[in-house]
């Protein structure tokens, strides 16, 4: 946890002091922007949408109650819960322009965040229901979606790179403890996960 906090500390601050990542991360955003095909960079920035990634956390949050599990959802509701108190005070405090416009409150991308924690949430929570040989492709699916979000926003200019890894960063603290309690409670059960 502590080098996510870390880079989550250095890349917020850089930010917000306009350091030397924040002029660099400028010029890459504004090199990539328009790049792409815009239907393609369009759907992959769309996967950040609440109407979407939250009902991808839905599901599983009813799969896992329906199979047992009581702690994991309630834990996984409370981190998505949390993404909006942090990010949007953030986003006011921060006060960064975007790529496009020169309206405020781009760091941290809340789209970034959403698709992170609700993705990663998600195969967290259904990774103890998948069979072994198929249970590693939960986590490199939601890396997958959470990346995929991360450059249809950059790509389409709806945020700079370090908005969308600073939302990684944070969401990753975030994703921790949900995913240690389901680890302890897996190994806890023999017969059944139930995290």
């Amino acid at each position: 946890m502590l080098p996510l906090l870390a880079l989550f500390a250095l890349t917020t601050w850089q930010i917000a002091a306009d350091g030397p990542l924040r002029g660099l991360d400028e010029r890459a955003g504004r090199a990539v922007v328009g790049h792409g095909p815009a239907g393609l960079t369009e759907f992959l920035a769309d996967l950040g949408n609440m109407q979407v990634a939250l009902p991808v956390l839905g599901c599983a949050l009813v799969l896992a109650l329906v199979r047992g599990a009581r702690r994991a959802p309630l834990y996984a509701a409370l981190t998505m819960g949390a993404v909006p108190l942090l990010v949007v005070p953030l986003k006011d405090w921060i006060a960064r322009p975007g790529p496009l416009t020169d309206a405020t409150g781009y760091y941290p991308s809340g789209h970034a965040a959403t698709a992170a924690v609700a993705y990663g949430a998600a195969a967290l929570l259904l990774a103890p229901y998948a069979r072994r040989p198929w249970s590693w492709m939960m986590p490199v699916a939601a890396v997958l979606l959470t990346t995929a979000t991360g450059i249809g926003l950059v790509l389409r200019g709806y945020h700079w790179p370090l908005d969308v890894l600073g939302s990684w960063f944070l969401c990753g603290i975030l994703l921790l403890p949900l995913g240690l309690s389901c680890r302890s409670t897996r190994r806890s059960s023999s017969r059944t996960p139930r995290c």
